[in-house]
């Protein structure tokens, strides 16, 4: 399994400062607990695809 960014780095780039103004949490989330810490527990758990927010592509190899 291959795990990269979003090719888009306008979208990439608003992503990650939302991350940062909120401490690394999922910016999709209201909760803030260790299963929407960024790379959160859905996308991890997830076979392909992208993550909610947008930040990062899972891909078979």
């Amino acid at each position: 399994m291959a795990i990269r960014l979003n090719p888009d780095t306008e979208t990439v780039n608003e992503i990650r400062k939302r991350l940062k103004d909120n401490n690394g949490y999922c910016p999709c989330n209201l909760i803030k607990n260790p299963d929407t810490k960024c790379m959160c527990k859905d996308f991890r758990e997830q076979e392909s695809g992208m993550c909610h927010c947008g930040l990062y592509i899972k891909e078979p190899d």
